[in-house]
This record gives C-alpha cells, structure tokens and sequence, in this order.
C-alpha cells in the first residue's frame, strides 16, 4: 500500500519570541501558514502566492531561506495520509491578517502546542529547542 503524501510549503514568522499559526474555516487545530505548489512553481512563487492569499503579506523574495522539511500525520486525515511542509524565513512587508480559507491568526508560544496539528508540534518544538520562541 502507498503512502499518500500532501506536499507543502510554508513560512515561519516570528516576533518577540512567538510565531503566527493559522486555522482553517472548520478545522480546529492551527499550522504553519502556506499551501501547495501549482504546477511549474518554484518553492520561492509559491510561497509568495499562497502567503499573499492566506495572509496578505509581500514577501520579499531575496530574504526568502530555507528552514527545514518536516513530516507527519495530515490533520483531518484518517487513512494514514501524510504532509509534507518545507518551511522557510522570509521578510515582509505588511502586517499579518488572515484571509481567504484563514478563519483567525495567532501569535503563538510553545504553550500553545495542544492547540496545534502534530506537524505543526514537531516544527515548535524545533523553533524551541533552537531558541526561537519561548
């Protein structure tokens, strides 16, 4: 049997030691904001298109660097379906606000964890261990 795979993307904003999550309309735990490539994107496109939809930011495409990949069980998914989210730093210009599929933004700690999907959990904690949120 194989694995089903969603490929992502997705970007880390921090701020003061916290990070912005996202939640979808009808879901109830939150994730790194971003979403899939179209076809022929780069990493790079994609990231600014679905950042510029969920969030309204412009990122600033030279700022954009690579973070890590990350794994794990896809929230809302019983069949053993997997997400995968390259997760990338970028600078922006404008504030955070959701938008499109986005029902509310949150600035977040490593508090936060049990309000979050398990990948979202494991990408946190690194950010913790690493000193970059509290």
């Amino acid at each position: 049997m194989s694995v089903k795979i969603i490929d992502k993307l997705g970007l880390i904003t921090l701020s003061e030691h916290k990070i912005v999550m996202v939640r979808s309309h009808n879901k109830s735990l939150f994730y790194i904001p971003g979403g899939k490539r179209e076809q022929g994107e780069s990493d790079e496109q994609a990231l600014c298109r679905e950042i510029s939809e969920e969030l309204k930011l412009d990122l600033i495409v030279g700022s954009i660097r690579f973070y890590g990949e990350f794994i794990g069980p896809a929230d809302g998914k019983s069949d053993g379906t997997l997400v995968r989210i390259r997760c990338y730093f970028a600078d922006y210009t404008g504030e955070p606000q959701p938008a499109a599929e986005i029902a509310e933004l949150d600035w977040f700690s490593i508090h936060d964890l049990p309000r979050c999907s398990s990948t979202a959990v494991t990408i946190l904690t690194r950010l913790k261990k690493e000193g970059l949120i509290k």
